[in-house]
Parts: structure tokens; C-alpha cells; sequence
């Protein structure tokens, strides 16, 4: 395979990673959030309801992320999933804040 060829695959498996990036927050919501963030469960935030996130968005980030590792009233740590890494933390806080905005 020659050079650019080479590049050329390179940029589109980096192109692929990003979008699978992209799509890992609403993968682990799925998995990991819906059963409660859908619904309203014990009083968690719903997906998309602007006015619940706000003052968790005024937190920042990172206090949300620490939130979800340490658990919160009814949401054990890490969602009730021990397996979840920091980037699938990460990105699924991502993916509920952007449906809050």
C-alpha cells in the first residue's frame, strides 16, 4: 500500500472513531441512565428538561462527573454500574447536558 493510501485509511478509521466517540455518551445513557433519567425516577433530572439541568449545569462538568462516580441520593455510584469507565462517564454526562441546552 502506498503513502497516501496508507494516510487515507488512517484519516477515515480517525474519522469512524470520532463518530463512534460521538455516539458512546447516548450508548452508556442507554444502557446506564434511562431507567431513571427518562421517567423522572426518585426526582433524577429528565433527558432534555432545560429547567431540572440548569442548576446542575451552573456546577460545571467535572462536579457532575464527580456526582455520577460517588452516587447521589438514589443513584448509586457509577449509575448502579461498577464496569463504567471515566470516559463512558464522561461522555454520557456530555450527552445529557448537550439535551439540556
Amino acid at each position: 500500500m502506498t503513502m497516501i493510501a496508507k494516510g487515507l485509511v488512517a484519516l477515515m478509521t480517525m474519522g469512524v472513531a470520532g463518530v463512534a466517540m460521538a455516539a458512546d455518551g447516548k450508548a452508556v445513557y442507554e444502557k446506564a441512565c434511562v431507567a431513571c433519567h427518562a421517567t423522572g425516577v426518585a426526582n433524577a433530572p429528565k433527558l432534555g428538561d432545560k429547567a431540572a439541568w440548569a442548576p446542575r449545569i451552573g456546577q460545571g462538568k467535572a462536579t457532575l462527573v464527580a456526582t455520577v462516580k460517588t452516587g447521589k441520593g438514589a443513584m448509586p455510584p457509577k449509575a448502579g454500574n461498577a464496569a463504567l469507565t471515566d470516559d463512558e462517564i464522561s461522555a454520557a454526562v456530555d450527552f445529557l447536558l448537550a439535551a439540556a441546552k
